[in-house]
């Protein structure tokens, strides 16, 4: 028998080994696992379980106490709420104010006075948009076309604030005007500022008033029955007129500039206009719906009038649109008298779009205009006094006047502004030649913090802005708006800025600003006794 090479055993212990077992071979290894010790293994397995369980309570106690402060900070945070909720939100100095000198503006409406409504009159209203003077615009129009077509205009109030509305078609600006009141709203104006429910985010945004309060449109001869609207939007109005759809024409468009009206068949500018459509004036007083819906009405040249009856209903209309509101006239006629001296204005548009993207540029015409053509300096000296100052640098182009009041004030020009009790901000220049420079500046801006009007600081050392009579100005911060409760002075300062500029003895303005024109078209020229410039 042959034997094998490799040992063999009986036994399946011995490594390696191979065991015969029924004719069959079978390779086995040892094993490699230790004998277990079942009282260790039994101990090791209870101490286990044991950490499972005070990891388990551990969380559990953690948990319960994160759900505890959970519930105490809701709770407090709930009563914090409750106890803050209805916080007055006009700061206590201007509260005193208030309360020692009462000033609520009046808002003229439906509401507040209920006019007589005649089964045969008929009436006409526009959808405003935009900011202050495109709204002045379009109610200008629309006076003119309420008194042209012998009706009654429908008249809305006037949106002030950061937020104007922009134009859209009729059909989606009607649904906007709709809901952009404050109907429901006045308990914001109680609320705590430190928590604003969601319907009250941009409350104090904006607000509105009545066109009565700020402009001159008592009755005369030339103007047409009036109805003041308690909102933007005539849709009140018409439910409260009971008409029926037959008794309505709605002109809609589709561009702020659709429809134009004329007074003239024969107007040899109707081929070189900017308006898709034109209307006879004639023709729409022909209309026999009560209710006219126009749609936008800004703009000067959208009323083409040839007509002298025509122009001068629109020069009386235009005429009543400064600024005439008691508190507005004594605030800016007390600064005036706070000046104490003959001064020039100046009105500097920076704030937003193309003003503000060429403002450095509009500001060098505004210097050149104000030294140039207001004080009278020669083109050669303003080009020295603007190389000595800094004003611009010789590499730089020659500029031109600004637009502003080409009138000579020889009262302006002979004064010395040398001495004087005014406080100026800079040193007064000392040469005799430089005195003219001395004379009081005012600036009415919609961004006095601008860097760029260092040029203009360093020219007029007395050189003043609204917020150097924030005494005076007081007067506006406290007044509080009948229609929603707000205080009325963020609101209002910028008018009170125009009309303070509006009384100086020359002003220069910011071109192609609706705001300078207003200024120097009306505001200036009503003041000191003169025609209104018109256009369109």
């Amino acid at each position: 028998m042959a034997v094998s090479p490799f040992p063999t055993s009986v036994k399946g212990c011995d490594s390696p080994s191979i065991t015969m077992e029924k004719g069959r071979y079978r390779i086995r290894a040892p094993s490699t696992a230790p004998i277990a010790n079942p009282i260790f293994t039994a101990k090791q397995s209870t101490l286990k379980r044991s950490r499972q369980n005070t990891s388990g309570i551990s969380f559990m106690a953690a948990l319960v106490v994160l759900l505890a402060l959970a519930c105490l900070s809701s709770f407090g945070f709930a009563y914090y709420l409750f106890t803050t909720r209805w916080d007055a939100t006009i700061p206590p100095e201007i509260s005193v104010l208030a309360d020692a000198n009462p000033q609520v503006i009046p808002f003229e409406s439906l509401q507040s006075h209920s006019p007589t409504i005649h089964h045969s009159e008929k009436f006409l209203s526009y959808l405003p948009h935009s900011g202050l003077h495109n709204q002045r615009i379009a109610l200008e129009n629309a006076l003119i076309l309420g008194a042209l077509t012998n009706r009654t205009v429908l008249v809305p109030p006037i949106r002030l604030g950061s937020k104007p509305l922009r134009y859209v078609n009729s059909d989606s600006l009607q649904h906007i005007l709709s809901i952009s009141g404050k109907t429901g709203l006045r308990h914001c104006s109680r609320v705590s500022a430190r928590f604003l429910p969601p319907e009250c985010y941009d409350y104090f945004d904006y607000t509105h008033i009545s066109p009565a309060w700020l402009f001159n449109l008592t009755r005369s001869e030339f103007f047409p029955p009036l109805v003041f609207l308690d909102d933007l939007s005539v849709l009140p109005m018409r439910r409260r007129l009971q008409l029926p759809v037959s008794d309505i024409f709605t002109f809609r468009d589709s561009t702020p500039y659709h429809h134009r009206f004329i007074d003239t068949n024969t107007d040899t500018s109707a081929l070189k206009h900017k308006y898709t459509e034109s209307i006879y004036i004639s023709d729409l007083a022909q209309y026999p719906h009560r209710l006219l819906e126009l749609g936008t009405l800004f703009g000067s040249s959208r009323l083409r009038l040839r007509h002298e009856n025509n122009k001068r209903i629109r020069t009386q209309v235009r005429e009543r649109m400064e600024f005439t509101s008691p508190q507005l006239v004594a605030t800016a006629d007390a600064i005036v008298t706070a000046i104490g001296e003959p001064y020039v204005g100046v009105h500097v548009r920076l704030g937003d779009g193309s003003f503000k993207a060429n403002g450095d540029e509009n500001l060098r015409r505004l210097w050149w205009t104000l030294v140039h053509d207001i004080l009278q300096y020669t083109v050669s000296e303003t080009l020295h006094i603007g190389l000595t100052l800094g004003v611009f640098s010789s590499s730089e182009p020659l500029v031109t006047s600004s637009f502003a009041v080409k009138q000579s004030w020889p009262y302006l020009l002979h004064t010395d502004h040398s001495t004087g009790n005014l406080s100026c901000r800079g040193h007064r220049h000392p040469s005799p030649h430089m005195h003219r420079l001395n004379s009081p500046l005012f600036i009415a801006t919609d961004d006095p913090a601008n860097p760029s009007f260092s040029g203009l600081l360093r020219t007029f050392p007395c050189a003043l802005f609204l917020s150097d009579f924030a005494v005076h100005a007081r007067r506006v911060d406290g007044l509080l708006n009948d229609y929603d409760g707000t205080l009325m002075g963020p609101f209002l300062l910028p008018l009170l800025d125009a009309m303070v500029v509006g009384r100086a003895g020359a002003v220069a303005v910011t071109e192609g600003s609706t705001f300078s024109r207003f200024i120097h078209d009306v505001l200036w020229r009503r003041h000191h006794g003169l025609d209104i410039i018109e256009r369109g």
